[in-house]
């Protein structure tokens, strides 16, 4: 469920960003309640991977941070609390001890108050441009916000169809909200986010590759030539070639034996590529689903092929998880995490995922979750 609010949430793309880098300091003071231990700052680097600092709390309630990155990007400012009276931890809640924090390479201030995640920000022209396009975003998170005790009261009474229509809400929400993104770049293609307001219009799976492209195509050349700039064009050629309508990309994994499985010996059925981990909760929530839909499918020219993003070093997880779900298909797995070459070829950036092939080894459907699957499968199976 993650993925279908995450508008509401401080869900944190690190290096969606766009333009020059170089080195940046952060000089941060705070005024909150509880006694600060710690205050870390996760940020994308000048190499390309995340990088989290950790500095102590000083007496004076200030910190400081440095270092380089190599496009201005989002960052993550949190707080570790000394513990409770009796020496428990206290807890972490987003919405008060995290922030957000667009850096450039720039002398950065940076103050909170009351709570670590109400912070005002100086220094950083791409943070003020990140703060109209949030506040433009507002409305729309404040309406799906006020939807979520409807969701947890059907969530809790175990009522599907009244949940299903409030997620159908949340994702119609969403939809609008795009557009405000869409509205940014047009007005702004030159600005310091104007990528990040791409990437997050095309989403984790980039349905409209040849809207996006001309999107990306309108942005300045600094936008256009950064590194997230090139990931992005990277990105949809891949959605090109995985669309709707679109063969198959061939592949050859490993099955739970060892023995190499190919994509295209699965010919002949109605195909669901799942792609899924041991690890990964909203998975594994969905698994069930896609049971029902299999039992109720295998003999009528339907079935499943498995592809884990476990980790190196956990087959046992992945063959467990196997077990426990009942999930009685044919599974494959590199056991590579993210680096799985299956979800790379096909441009996996958050699972649940899977892709419906019809007989031919043709993309028919994308991402079809619980009843959209089953309803899918009724009209290409009746």
């Amino acid at each position: 469920m993650k993925k279908i609010w995450a508008a509401s949430a401080l869900l944190i793309s690190l290096g969606a960003a766009a333009q020059q880098g170089g080195a940046f300091s952060v000089d941060g003071n705070y005024r909150v309640e509880l006694p600060v231990k710690w205050v870390y700052l996760t940020y994308r680097g000048a190499e390309g991977k995340n990088v989290t600092d950790s500095v102590q709390a000083t007496a004076d309630s200030k910190y400081h941070f440095a270092g380089k990155i190599a496009e201005p990007g989002l960052a993550t400012l949190r707080v570790k609390y000394e513990p409770n009276t009796d020496g428990t931890p206290r807890k972490i809640r987003t919405s008060r001890d995290y922030a957000a924090v667009y850096l450039s390479p720039a002398k950065i201030d940076i103050s909170s108050v009351d709570s670590f995640s109400n912070i005002s920000v100086k220094g950083s022209a791409a943070h003020d441009e990140y703060v109209k396009i949030n506040a433009a975003l507002k409305p729309y998170n404040a309406r799906i916000d006020a939807l979520m005790p409807e969701y947890m009261k059907a969530n809790s009474e175990k009522n599907e169809d009244a949940k299903s229509a409030v997620v159908g809400k949340i994702q119609n929400i969403q939809k609008e909200s795009k557009q405000e993104y869409l509205k940014y770049v047009k007005a702004n293609p030159s600005s310091p986010i104007a990528l990040y307001a791409v990437t997050q219009y095309a989403g984790y799976d980039i349905n409209e590759p040849y809207e996006i492209e001309k999107l990306l195509n309108s942005l300045s050349p600094e936008n256009k030539n950064s590194a997230s700039g090139k990931s992005l064009a990277d990105r949809v050629e891949i959605s090109k070639k995985t669309a709707i309508g679109r063969p198959a990309l061939e592949f050859v994994q490993n099955d739970t034996l060892g023995k190499p499985v190919a994509l295209s010996s699965l010919k002949g059925k109605y195909l669901l590529v799942d792609f899924w981990a041991s690890w990964c909760g909203p998975c594994r929530a969905e698994n069930p689903n896609v049971v029902k839909t299999y039992q109720a499918y295998k003999d009528k020219g339907f079935t499943v092929l498995g592809v884990s993003l476990d980790q190196p070093d956990a087959k046992d997880k992945w063959l467990k998880a196997i077990h426990d779900d009942n999930l009685t298909w044919t599974h494959v797995s590199d056991l590579k995490y993210w680096d799985n070459e299956v979800a790379k070829l096909y441009g996996i950036r958050a699972i649940p995922a899977n892709l419906l092939l019809d007989r031919d080894g043709k993309i028919v459907a994308k991402n079809l979750r619980g009843e959209d699957l089953k309803k899918k499968l009724a009209e290409l199976l009746p």
